[in-house]
């Protein structure tokens, strides 16, 4: 898989139910490495169903980037934090690329994308929830002016190794009221 400069440089699209086994298989390639998720062992499609319909287009969008080929590159989705109705102005956004995609941009179009995009979804505060130990996604979301909101220290264990959870918060100056 080669990502063409059409794929880096912005498009993206709403994810449909034909997108979930490669949303799927992204979410499984990053299993192994112990650095990205706390899932440790792969997940199924079944499985991730009421998660794919828990995202909507107007309040929690599901979004993924396809490749020249129709090939799924890579995908971003804003999730609810906490799930109670005072946190309805928070998102916590997810990223996942391609083993392919990694290191090419993609991270940062999708990470501008949604930060440009959380105004519409009346979103005043993104988060980030990622392994201390996951230089990259922390690089990442550092580079958008995210800080450290929390620090929870040893809370998940991979194969015996206590990892820290680390919550990246950026606050957006939004006018809620004209949004």
């Amino acid at each position: 898989m080669i990502i063409s400069s059409l794929a880096v440089t912005g498009r993206h699209r709403l994810a449909t139910r034909s997108d979930l086994p490669a949303i799927v298989a992204i979410y499984n390639s990053t299993v192994a490495s112990r650095e990205v998720t706390a899932d440790t062992e792969p997940v199924s499609v079944a499985s991730r169903e009421a998660w794919f319909d828990a995202h909507s287009p107007a309040h929690r969008p599901l979004w993924v980037v396809d490749d020249a080929d129709g090939g799924l590159l890579g995908w971003l989705s804003f999730s609810d934090f906490y799930g109670r109705p005072a946190y309805a102005g928070t998102a916590e956004l997810s990223i996942y690329l391609h083993q392919n995609a990694r290191g090419q941009g993609l991270g940062r179009y999708l990470m501008q994308a949604a930060i440009a995009h959380a105004p519409v979804l009346k979103v005043h505060s993104l988060l980030g929830f990622i392994f201390g130990h996951n230089v990259a996604s922390l690089s990442l979301f550092e580079r958008f002016g995210f800080i450290r909101w929390g620090n929870l220290p040893n809370v998940a264990t991979l194969d015996g190794v206590e990892r820290d959870l680390v919550i990246m918060g950026k606050r957006l100056d939004l006018d809620l009221d004209h949004a």
